[in-house]
């Protein structure tokens, strides 16, 4: 007769799990004071730093066209996101750092994820010449580009008294750089919910992944990052739609005279 023995759980999956979710959320499983403004306040970029970024990238690549600055802003994100997941998860394997001090690195890699998909989304819409000015805007764009459909869905519900729908760019550049515009507070609340409801379920698992043991934590976390890194870069895509022809704006002046395209 075939003896099947019970499957034993990994205490370390166990204990992972309970202290992550002790760190984030109290008794009533509900997220702690602070929790929400740190992930907040991670997505509010301020424009300077996006439009130094930019001006890196144009000072090593001259003749970049919009669309290849775009592309290669694409792949910035995606290896320092993939990256970062990787290196925190890989915390795990050095002698002396436990369950805990992983978690708290883990959570710090979260913030990072946040900042660099803010950086990341910020710059896309500087290209497409649309100046992010006041944080608090910015933070809303990012979070409804992280949510994908349902967050772009809602800051489309102000399109109509914003412009009047022509293309995407146009929409979200009307909506995001009026001084005032009613009805701005009530769906920023909305995509605000959404992003932190949706955030907390996701990078929790990201979370648990990244204080794994044994070098498991490097795999997830670098793996996980990337699939979420991913999915914001075609979500920023279809939000603005084609890039431009030419560089917009102040960023002109950075780019070569002739704006020729790279070389293959």
């Amino acid at each position: 007769m075939k003896v099947t023995m019970a499957r034993r759980s990994n205490p370390a999956v166990r204990i992972a799990q309970e202290t992550a979710h002790s760190a984030m959320f109290d008794a009533d499983g509900k997220p702690k004071p602070g929790v929400h403004n740190v992930l907040l306040k991670a997505v509010q970029i301020q424009r300077p730093l996006v439009v130094a970024y930019i001006r890196r990238l144009q000072k090593k690549h001259p003749r970049a066209t919009a669309a290849q600055l775009a592309d290669i802003a694409e792949r910035d994100y995606l290896r320092a996101v993939a990256g970062g997941g990787a290196l925190v998860g890989a915390t795990a394997v050095v002698p002396g750092v436990g369950t805990v001090a992983s978690l708290g690195l883990s959570a710090a890699a979260t913030v990072g994820f946040l900042e660099a998909t803010a950086l990341y989304a910020t710059s896309l819409a500087e290209l497409h010449g649309i100046r992010l000015t006041n944080p608090e805007k910015a933070g809303t764009m990012v979070m409804a580009i992280m949510l994908g459909e349902e967050g772009t869905a809602l800051l489309g519900t102000l399109s109509g008294q914003a412009a009047g729908g022509a293309k995407p760019t146009d929409v979200w550049g009307n909506i995001l750089s009026r001084s005032s515009l009613p009805g701005f507070g009530n769906v920023r609340k909305r995509i605000q919910h959404a992003f932190l409801k949706n955030l907390l379920k996701r990078q929790g698992t990201a979370l648990f992944g990244r204080a794994l043991p044994f070098g498991i934590g490097a795999v997830v976390g670098g793996a996980g990052n990337l699939v979420m890194g991913r999915a914001v870069a075609a979500n920023a895509r279809e939000a603005f739609g084609p890039m431009p022809d030419t560089i917009p704006g102040e960023l002109t002046a950075a780019a070569a005279p002739d704006n020729q395209a790279l070389t293959p």
